[in-house]
Formats: structure tokens, sequence, C-alpha cells
């Protein structure tokens, strides 16, 4: 069985774990970033492969049966725990740990600030492409807590204890841009884009907690609340999802349809404002 490891591992952290045959470490970056240089023993995943990629709608998860086959070709068992990375600030490492937590695989971490803050450390890198040992573990086909679907948000949205968090960029919640035939932004959503809680002096890291949990509690991001979060595919708001669940809140889903299926659907009502 897995040890319990934190949700957010520092560095240093993970290299006492590169030889626990439990650990697996994924990488999330681009390629050339990984061909440059990846954390020892880290499988590569493509980002695109953790989402279905058809419109209108190309956040929604990938397949069961493509699921099942990434999940067997990483070699992974429930007794696994994983370490996901990536070279942008933990939006693709998020998507990934966020469809594993769908999926009912609750054993992972993600690695604070990627590879800048693996390389910012000098720790050891490697260029060869890692294969491994294909599982035959089965996985549920059910998607679990963390996916919430257009219907049940249409039906939640406007509930007093839910909260939704919109990831995108400022012009995208007002309406100014828009890569749908709606522009605008969910009735009531609160703005707080995906790459705030970074630290940018900080090789991306997380910002001080404590400082992220006031932030969001001040625009009514609160831990009491079922908090949903979307942006236009489930990259950027895979991202807020992860913080949320860093920040300790119990209630956290990730809206995978997102603005691509909401501002595409003819029935989704819209809130639109200019600054």
């Amino acid at each position: 069985m897995s040890q319990s490891y934190s949700l957010l591992l520092e560095p240093e952290q993970v290299v006492e774990l590169l030889e626990q045959p439990h650990v697996k470490i994924i990488d999330l970056s681009r390629p050339e970033t990984h061909a440059e240089g990846h954390v020892p023993g880290a499988l590569h995943v493509l980002p695109l492969q953790t989402q279905a990629g058809t419109p209108p709608a190309p956040g929604l998860p990938p397949s069961h049966e493509q699921i099942t086959a990434l999940y067997q070709e990483l070699g992974l068992t429930a007794g696994h725990h994983v370490i996901a990375y990536d070279d942008e600030g933990g939006g693709w490492a998020a998507r990934f740990l966020w469809l594993l937590d769908c999926i009912g695989h609750h054993n992972y971490s993600y690695m604070n600030g990627g590879i800048h803050s693996w390389r910012a450390a000098e720790l050891p890198l490697e260029t060869e492409i890692n294969t491994c040992e294909p599982s035959e573990t089965e996985v549920s086909q059910n998607l679990g807590h963390a996916f919430i679907s257009l219907e049940e948000v249409l039906e939640r949205y406007q509930n007093e204890d839910v909260v939704l968090w919109d990831a995108r960029s400022r012009d995208e919640f007002e309406g100014v841009r828009s890569y749908t035939p709606k522009a605008g932004h969910i009735p009531g959503a609160i703005h707080y884009e995906w790459t705030q809680p970074m630290d940018m002096n900080r090789q991306l890291r997380l910002r001080d907690l404590g400082v992220l949990r006031e932030e969001l509690a001040s625009m009514g991001i609160t831990s009491d609340k079922e908090v949903i979060t979307y942006c236009h595919s489930h990259h950027r708001s895979a991202f807020a999802w992860l913080v949320g669940k860093v920040l300790g809140f119990p209630n956290v889903r990730g809206f995978a349809g997102s603005w691509s299926q909401w501002g595409t659907h003819p029935d989704t009502p819209v809130h639109k404002e200019f600054s």
C-alpha cells in the first residue's frame, strides 16, 4: 500500500522518494522541455492525453477506454503514489491529478513549481526517455465527485452553498474576448485568474497559502462552499481545483466542459459586463 504524502511537495522532498517503488513521477511538460532534462525516472504524458479533445467541449475527460489505456501504460495500480509536475506552473499537472481523482485514485501529489523549481534547486536531471511495465488495473467507468457535468452546474449554480470560480482571463470573464458564440461568464461566478496563486519570483511555486486563502475568502471563495472551477477547457481551472485542494477545501469540483461547453449550449444563461 502507498504511504501518505502531502499533496504539495517541494523538490527537495521529491528527490528523497525517487527510489521508492510505490512512487510514480509523471511529467506533463512540453515534449521539448522533457527532452532537455527531466526528473530521473519520470514518465512523460502529453497534456492533451488528459482531455477528450473533441469539439465543442475538448476539455471533457477522455473516454473510459482512453483513460484505462493511459493508466495501464503508466503501470499504475491503486497502491502507487503519483507525483505530477509540468513546466508551466501546474496547469497540466493539475489536470492529470484531477483526472486521477475522478477515477478514484487519490494517492497523489503536486511538485511545487514543477521543473523550474527542480532546476533552481540544482537537483539531478536525465534525458533518457523512460518506459515501464504496463499494468492490468481496471479503471472505474464512473467519474467521481471531482467531476461535475453541465447539467449539474445548471442545476446548482444558483444555490447559496455553491460558488463558481472562473479562472480565465479578465477579458474572457467580462465578455470582451470569446472563443464561443456566447461571451461573458456564468451568472454569479467570481473571477480569480489561474496564475494569480503563482509566485513569479519563486519558480512559479504557490504563493503563501495563508495569503491565498485570505484573498479567495475576501471574494467569497471559501471552504464552507461547494467550489466549482471552470475556464475554457478545464486546463487553467484544473489548477484552480488543485489550489482549492491544497488549501484544504473539502468540496472542490472541476467543470470539465467549462466555457467551451457552456458558451455553445443554447439554454445556458450568461452574464456579460465591460470594465
